[in-house]
């Protein structure tokens, strides 16, 4: 992969960060949006999009950076005028981005750029004149508007391409896989069993060897013992061989297993990630105002699942956009903000997949369903909710007064309800608090990777989710206090915040015989349902990711267990977190609450990967490292790969506190900081005060780069210390290099 595909893709990610974060900060109250990081995002997207080379993503950016800094410095908000066009933008964006092959894609339709103009003053100096950086992106296309755009090459499948590859295949990748590796145990029995024949042989070379003295057997027996041994040497050199051919081949079964299922589990955003952009379009064509969230699109599931979940999800959603429609006076007499607000959900809850739609509209309408079900024939009464609202997902009830392109036929919910119980699962409506609506879908999760700590507890090794794991923590018996007759530990935080949270040993409260007494000094802190309890285990083995498998459809508790994993040839129980902090509670120990716990270098915790990380790197540094710090990935990526190209060995950090922390650590042996000036927490002017102020690494060179290239901005930096100061517009990568030797 060449360097333009490699930050095409950090852009990817990169881009979907900086909208993902502008949304956020919009569909939040107006009072609390935080307005220069929204701004950063804008200045940090046009940035970015500048340094792979798309002027049309450049342009848009350019605007919103403007719209958003006219904001932060009049103090003033968005009007819903503006709001609107800022959406569309970010819409505009995401099509563009996600339509691009090889850097190439359709144009990007003008109306976003036409809605930021109209909410821009047009006499302003901005707006009449943009950015030198962005003429060529603005000016009129060279060629005439109604010619066809170029239509890409197709890629070479040696380049890296995307190949379209049929559900079937993957699910026979699958089976194949796990095929071979069940046959692989044969293999193994064949070296055993090869290895007692060496052993035979041998034995029989020694009764062989005895005989040897009679005379009348002398010759033949000189023969059969030659010929034993030899038989014994072949067999030992083909035991030797067939073990060495079995290990290849699990080794390679593994990693075909692996790679087949990275192709089975997808992100829920690969097939519902562009569910929020259709919906405002919908919502944009007919005049409504809405606001999307969604939750949990990262979490890897079955693409066979999500296929088979994708129109009832969309159903689902433009459900709610029709039936959570209010009028902006209705909204406003009950205090809910303008625009509707619709969100998707996607999460794990007790070894089940639960998709969730919901709305702030005006909720289900009892009285209006029950009379569409009688209309059909069916027995209702409002007397009985639940039951009413589970009518609507009966084929042909609609509760719509007319059929229009949203709703109306009666047919969306049924859609819905019968492809999740095709699937094996539950779909439930619900009123929500405290206004609107609440559509789940809850579904047996078939598979999905997630890491796992494991620990041994009670001589049984079991799988904990390492998202619910806050730390692990080794404690002296000592710092047990009591309370109401039990052990509780205090968990203190660097800043000295804390709580006094239950300690428990894990094997008690799985029932297991054997395991260790809450004196025992390891332990990990749970928190699950914003509560905490210490679960004394007896050995912590490692956190890895694991494909999670069903749980045992007998024999474990459902409240405790929420899945399967292999290790080896052997499955490991997954603990459910909620179910084992409800069983605290239940056992007599109420879970301490939330606090702030931060992750902690307090006596008594265990070193984390990144710390075992940091000690490795700490070992292996080579003189000549570079720290680059930078909040754009596109940015850290195109540095890392010049400097790594030029021998250079590169660390990164995201913005200046986590930078000065770094150096402040010791990690490693920084021998030059490369620093952009724009970033959240701490910016680059900030990072430079504190290292000149740090006297361990107050000599060390520091350059800034950064696309504030006005001379007070230079200056500035130049007087608090920096030796050198390089602008992006006019980023030459020669220079660059000579910069940092010279300095070196």
């Amino acid at each position: 992969m060449d360097i333009r595909q490699l930050l095409l893709a950090a852009f990817e990610v990169e881009h979907r960060e900086h909208i993902d974060a502008i949304r956020a900060a919009l569909a939040g109250a107006a009072e609390s949006r935080d307005w220069n990081d929204v701004f950063r995002r804008a200045h940090s997207l046009k940035g970015a999009s500048r340094a792979v080379d798309l002027p049309a993503v450049e342009a848009v950016a350019h605007r919103l950076e403007t719209l958003f800094d006219r904001i932060v410095e009049g103090g003033g908000t968005l009007d819903r005028g503006a709001e609107a066009a800022v959406q569309l933008a970010l819409d505009r964006i995401e099509a563009y981005v996600g339509g691009l092959t090889d850097g190439v894609g359709a144009p990007m339709p003008d109306d976003a750029l036409q809605a930021l103009d109209r909410c821009l003053d047009p006499g302003s100096p901005v707006a009449a004149a943009p950015d030198p950086a962005l003429r060529s992106a603005e000016a009129p296309p060279a060629v005439p508007p109604a010619a066809p755009a170029p239509t890409a090459p197709e890629p070479a499948p040696e380049a890296g391409a995307l190949l379209r590859v049929p559900a079937e295949a993957i699910d026979a990748l699958t089976r194949a896989s796990h095929e071979l590796a069940s046959a692989l145990g044969g293999e193994v029995v064949l070296a055993e069993g090869l290895a007692r024949l060496t052993r035979r042989a041998g034995d029989l070379g020694l009764m062989a060897e005895r005989l040897r003295g009679t005379a009348t057997a002398a010759t033949s027996l000189r023969d059969l013992e030659t010929g034993l041994l030899a038989l014994a040497r072949e067999a030992a050199d083909l035991s030797r061989v067939r073990l060495t051919v079995a290990s290849a081949v699990e080794a390679a079964a593994a990693r075909v297993a692996e790679h087949a299922e990275r192709l089975a589990l997808v992100p829920a955003e690969t097939v519902f990630g562009g569910f929020p952009r259709a919906l405002r379009e919908l919502a944009r064509e007919g005049g409504q105002e809405i606001a999307v969230q969604t939750t949990g699109l990262d979490l890897p599931v079955e693409r066979s699942m999500l296929q088979a979940l994708k129109d009832p999800v969309l159903h689902a959603l433009r459900n709610a956009l029709s039936h959570g429609a209010e009028a902006s006076e209705a909204r406003a007499r009950s205090g809910k903000p303008p625009a509707l607000a619709i969100g998707l959900d996607v999460a794990v809850r007790t070894g089940r997949l639960v998709v969730t739609v919901h709305d702030d509209g005006r909720g289900p309408d009892l009285r209006a369903i029950a009379e569409a079900a009688r209309r059909r024939g069916l027995a209702a009464t409002e007397d009985d909710p639940e039951a009413l609202l589970a009518l609507v997902f009966e084929a042909g009830l609609s509760t719509a007064a007319e059929v229009d392109t949203l709703s109306g036929r009666g047919i969306g919910l049924s859609v819905v309800a019968d492809a999740v119980r095709r699937l094996g699962g539950q779909v439930r409506l619900s009123p929500r608090a405290p206004w609107g609506t609440e559509l789940a879908m809850t579904l047996p999760l078939q598979a999905a990777r997630r890491a796992m700590l494991l620990v041994e507890a009670g001589q049984a090794t079991y799988a904990v989710p390492s998202a619910a794991v806050e730390r692990v923590i080794r404690f002296d018996p000592r710092d047990l206090d009591r309370a109401m007759g039990r052990p509780v530990l205090r968990v203190v935080s660097e800043g000295g915040a804390g709580a006094t949270l239950p300690v428990l040993a894990l094997a008690d409260l799985l029932g297991r015989p054997g395991g260790r007494s809450p004196e025992a000094g390891t332990a990990v802190v749970l928190r699950a349902g914003g509560r905490r309890v210490v679960l004394v285990v007896e050995t912590l083995r490692e956190v890895r990711t694991h494909l999670v498998l069903p749980a045992p459809p007998i024999g474990a508790d459902p409240r405790l267990v929420s899945g399967t994993v292999i290790l080896g040839d052997r499955p490991v129980l997954v603990l459910e977190p909620d179910g084992l902090v409800a069983r605290a509670a239940e056992a007599g120990f109420q879970a301490g609450p939330d606090a702030a716990l931060l992750p902690g270098a307090e006596r008594g915790t265990i070193g984390s990967a990144s710390r075992s990380n940091n000690l490795a790197n700490n070992i292996a540094a080579t003189p000549t490292t570079i720290l680059v710090v930078d909040d754009s990935i596109t940015t850290r990526t195109l540095e890392k790969g010049i400097l790594e190209a030029a021998g250079y060995r590169v660390v990164v950090c995201v913005d200046g506190q986590d930078a000065i922390e770094r150096l402040r650590a010791g990690i490693e042996p920084i021998r030059l900081v490369l620093a952009d000036v724009e970033m959240p927490r701490l910016d680059g002017f900030g990072l430079l005060k504190a290292i000149r102020a740090e006297e361990s690494v107050a000599r060390l060179p520091v350059i800034l780069m950064t696309s504030r290239g006005d001379p007070e901005h230079v200056a500035r930096g130049l007087d608090l210390g920096a030796d050198a100061y390089l602008t992006k517009q006019s980023f030459d990568q020669r220079r660059l290099l000579e910069t940092i030797g010279q300095l070196l």
